[in-house]
C-alpha cells in the first residue's frame, strides 16, 4: 500500500486541469474550465473543472471527483494504480507498504500483465531489427509496403519468428510465466501472447507474422494484432485455411472495443486540428502518418463499437470516414453513420477512387494532395447515404419506404434545426416526395428519442443514486479494480427523507465544518462542524449511511490538526469513497444558497439568500438542517410507537409505556414543528 505521505505529494503535485487535459480537451469558462463529458454521451459541454478547488464535476452524468478519481474512472484503474499513474506523470517515487494478499493480487497482476506486453513489444522489434529472419522477412515486407524505418520505430512494429516456441522460450528464461503469458478465458488473466494446446503445451500465439502493438491512450502497451505474410500449408500440400490478422484475447486490461489502433500517437493531432480521419487498417493509419497526415485512427479491421466512438470524442466531434470506394468500403463507411451521429459528431465521408485505400493512396500522394482530395470528395453523411441507397431502391415502392424511413432516423439525430431542414429538403427533392411529410416524420422520431432518452436517464440516475447511497464500508474494495465484463452490484435502496437530511448536514460539514459558528465572549469559539457533532451526540443520533459516518469521524479526529482545512482535508481525502462524495459536495453547483433551496422555507427567505452574509445563512442554516434532522428521526419512532401499539393488547401494562413514549415523541415533534413554522413566515 502506498504510505500516506506520498498520497500527500501526489495530491499536491497533480494538477486538475493537466491531468484532465491529458484525455478531455478543456476551455476556459471564467474561473472554470469545460469540456465534453467523457463518462456519458453530451453534445454541449457539461463537464467542469475547477483548478481552484481541485476536483471536476459534470452536471450531466452526475461524475465528479478528484485527479485521483478522474484517473481511475478514465483508465478502468485501481485507486492505487491511479495513485501510481500520477507519481510516474509528476516523478514521484513511492515506497508501498505491505498490501493484503488479495490487494497484492491484483496488483501483480495487472503490472505482470503491462509488463509481459513491455517486454513482448520489445522482443518483437529485437526480431525485427536484429535478426535474419526479420529483416528477410518482416523488414522487408514493410519497406516494399513503404514503410520508412522511422514510421516503423515510432509505431514500435515488429515481427514473431516461424519458430513454435521461440518467444515462449525467450519469456521463460527472462522470468515470466505461463499464467501471465497465456490468457484464462474464465478470469481474464494474462496476456495471450501464447497459447496452450489441449495437452497443455505452450506455444507462441503469433509465429511468423509482423507484429502491429495496441496502445493504450496513455501509451502502455495493451495488446498486438499480428500479420500473416505467407500461406500455410499441410504435409500433403494442401493450403491451410488461417486468418489473416491474429489479435491479443480479452483480458483484465484490455478489450477490443474499447481501443484505437494509432490513438496514442494521433490524439495530440486530433485535438490541435480539432478532427479526426477514420480509416479500416493499420497500414492505412501507418502510411497516412507517413504522408503527413498524422490525425488518423482505425478501427483494426472490426465494426465500430459505441466505446470506440466515444474514445474519437474525447478529442473532437468532427470526424471524416475514409473508405474503399468497392462495395465493402461504401456498406462499412455508411454503418458506421448514424453511431456517430448519436454522440452529436459532424459527419462526412470520402470514398477513394477504384482500386485505392487510405493505404495505396497515402503512398502515392504526399498530405497536401491527400487532403486536397478529401475536401474535394467528402461528402456530407446524410447526402452520400441517400445518393448511394437511392441508385438501389429507385425502382422498388417498398425498398422506397425501407430507405425514406432510414433516412428519417438519421436525420432526427442531427441537432440543428436548420441543418435538419436543409436535409429534409434535399432528400424530399431525391425521393421525390413531400418535405412536409418528411419534416413530420423526421419530428416525430425526435420526440420519442427525447421520450426514450429521458426514460433511459431517469432510470441511470436512479440506479446510480440506490448505487451510492449505502456504498461498501471496505476501503480496499474501491482499489479492486472490476474486469469489463464485470457483472454490476445489486441496487441500493433508495434514500429515505433522514439519510437525504443527514446527507445535508455532511455536504455542511465539508464546505464549512472549519468555519466559526458562536463567539463566546472570552474569545474562543465553537466551529460549524464541532456543533454538528455536539448536537448528534446530545440527541444520540447514529448516522446510517457508512461514508457519512466515516466522513464525521474523521472530522471529530483531526479537527484541532495545524492547518486542518474541511473542504481540502476532504476532497483529498487517501480514502476514495470520502473524496469522492467529497468532490461532488463541494462542486460549483453546491453553494450555500443551494442548501436552503433543499429544506423547508419559505420562498421569501429563498429570495433574500443571495443579500446576505455567509455568516448569516450559516446561523440560519445549521439549526434548520438540524431541526428537520430531528424531526424525521422522532417521526419514525412515533411510526414505530404506534405499530407496537397496535400489537400490544390495551389490558398489557407495555401499552401505557408506549402511550406516554408517544406522547412525549408528539410534545417534542410540537415544539419543532412550531419553531420550523415560525421560520416559513
Amino acid at each position: 500500500m502506498i504510505p500516506p505521505q506520498t498520497i500527500d505529494k501526489i495530491f499536491s503535485a497533480a494538477k486538475i486541469e493537466e491531468v484532465v487535459e491529458d484525455y478531455v480537451p478543456l476551455k476556459k469558462r471564467g474561473a472554470n474550465l469545460i469540456g465534453l463529458c467523457p463518462f456519458h454521451s453530451e453534445r454541449t459541454g457539461s463537464f467542469t473543472v475547477s483548478p481552484s478547488k481541485g476536483i471536476f464535476k459534470c452536471f450531466g452524468c452526475g461524475e465528479s471527483g478528484n485527479a485521483v478519481g478522474f484517473v481511475m474512472k478514465i483508465e478502468n484503474c485501481s485507486y492505487a494504480d491511479a495513485l501510481r499513474t500520477l507519481a510516474k506523470k509528476y516523478h514521484i517515487e513511492i515506497e508501498e507498504r505491505q498490501l493484503t494478499p488479495e490487494e497484492q493480487q491484483h496488483q501483480d497482476d495487472r503490472e505482470a500483465m503491462f509488463a509481459v506486453n513491455e517486454w513482448a513489444n520489445k522482443w518483437f522489434q529485437e526480431q525485427l531489427w536484429d535478426t535474419p529472419e526479420g529483416q528477410a522477412i518482416g523488414l522487408k515486407y514493410f519497406r516494399e509496403r513503404g514503410m520508412q524505418d522511422t514510421t516503423i520505430r515510432k509505431f514500435g512494429l515488429g515481427f514473431s519468428p516461424n519458430k513454435g516456441t521461440a518467444l515462449t522460450d525467450a519469456a521463460h528464461k527472462a522470468g515470466y510465466t505461463d499464467k501471465y503469458l497465456t490468457n484464462d478465458p474464465d478470469t481474464l488473466i494474462g496476456c495471450g501472447v501464447c497459447g496452450k494446446n489441449e495437452k497443455g503445451e505452450v506455444y507462441d500465439r503469433f509465429r511468423d507474422r509482423v507484429m502491429f502493438p495496441i496502445f493504450t491512450t496513455s501509451g502502455k502497451t495493451v495488446a498486438f494484432a499480428g500479420r500473416i505474410l505467407r500461406k500455410k500449408f499441410d504435409k500433403e500440400g494442401k493450403e491451410i485455411a488461417v486468418g489473416k490478422y491474429v489479435n491479443s484475447p480479452g483480458s483484465t486490461i484490455y478489450s477490443k472495443t474499447n481501443e484505437l489502433y494509432g490513438l496514442f500517437q494521433a490524439k495530440q493531432s486530433i485535438s490541435r486540428k480539432d478532427l479526426c480521419y477514420l480509416v479500416e487498417g493499420q497500414m492505412d493509419v501507418l502510411s497516412m502518418h507517413q504522408a503527413g497526415i498524422e490525425n488518423v485512427v482505425a478501427s483494426g479491421g472490426t465494426a465500430l463499437t459505441q466505446a470506440q466512438v466515444r474514445l474519437i470524442k474525447r478529442f473532437t466531434t468532427n470526424i471524416t470516414v475514409l473508405y474503399d470506394g468497392d462495395a465493402a468500403g461504401i456498406h462499412a463507411a455508411i454503418r458506421g453513420i448514424d453511431m456517430f451521429l448519436s454522440e452529436g459528431f459532424f459527419v462526412k465521408v470520402v470514398l477513394l477512387p477504384d482500386g485505392e485505400d487510405p493505404d495505396s493512396y497515402a503512398r502515392t500522394h504526399d498530405a497536401s494532395e491527400f487532403i486536397t482530395f478529401i475536401e474535394q470528395h467528402q461528402q456530407d453523411f446524410i447526402r452520400f447515404k441517400a445518393q448511394f441507397s437511392w441508385e438501389q431502391v429507385k425502382n422498388d415502392p417498398s425498398k422506397r419506404s425501407e430507405l425514406t424511413h432510414d433516412l428519417v432516423q438519421s436525420i432526427a439525430l442531427i441537432p440543428d434545426e436548420i441543418t435538419r431542414y436543409e436535409y429534409i429538403r434535399d432528400c424530399a427533392q431525391l425521393l421525390q416526395t413531400s418535405a412536409e411529410v418528411l419534416s413530420r416524420a423526421v419530428e416525430q422520431q425526435r420526440r420519442e428519442r427525447r421520450k426514450n432518452a429521458a426514460e433511459e436517464y431517469n432510470a441511470q440516475r436512479r440506479e446510480k443514486e440506490r448505487a451510492t447511497i449505502l456504498p461498501r464500508t471496505d476501503a480496499s474494495a474501491a482499489e479492486s479494480a472490476q474486469p469489463a465484463e464485470a457483472k454490476p452490484e445489486p441496487a441500493k435502496p433508495a434514500m429515505t427523507k433522514t439519510e437525504q437530511n443527514m446527507r445535508n448536514l455532511t455536504q455542511l460539514l465539508i464546505r464549512y465544518g472549519d468555519r466559526p459558528y458562536i463567539q463566546f465572549r472570552n474569545g474562543t469559539s465553537i466551529t460549524v462542524g464541532a456543533y454538528l457533532l455536539q448536537e448528534l451526540a446530545k440527541d444520540n443520533v447514529t448516522i446510517a449511511l457508512p461514508t457519512d459516518r466515516r466522513i464525521f469521524d474523521e472530522f471529530n479526529a483531526h479537527q484541532n490538526d495545524e492547518g486542518f482545512v474541511s473542504e481540502k482535508f476532504f476532497t483529498f481525502h487517501p480514502d476514495p469513497e470520502i473524496n469522492a462524495l467529497a468532490c461532488d459536495l463541494v462542486a460549483d453547483k453546491y453553494e450555500l444558497s443551494s442548501i436552503f433551496s433543499k429544506v423547508a422555507i419559505s420562498e421569501n427567505v429563498v429570495q433574500q439568500v443571495e443579500q446576505r452574509s455567509e455568516q448569516d445563512l450559516l446561523n440560519e442554516l445549521v439549526p434548520q438542517l438540524l431541526c428537520e434532522l430531528k424531526l424525521n428521526i422522532i417521526n419514525e419512532r412515533i411510526t414505530e410507537v404506534q405499530k407496537l401499539m397496535k400489537q400490544t393488547s390495551p389490558d398489557d401494562p407495555q401499552s401505557l409505556q408506549l402511550l406516554s413514549q408517544l406522547n412525549s415523541l408528539n410534545s417534542v415533534k410540537r415544539t419543532i414543528c412550531k419553531y420550523l413554522g415560525n421560520r416559513m413566515r
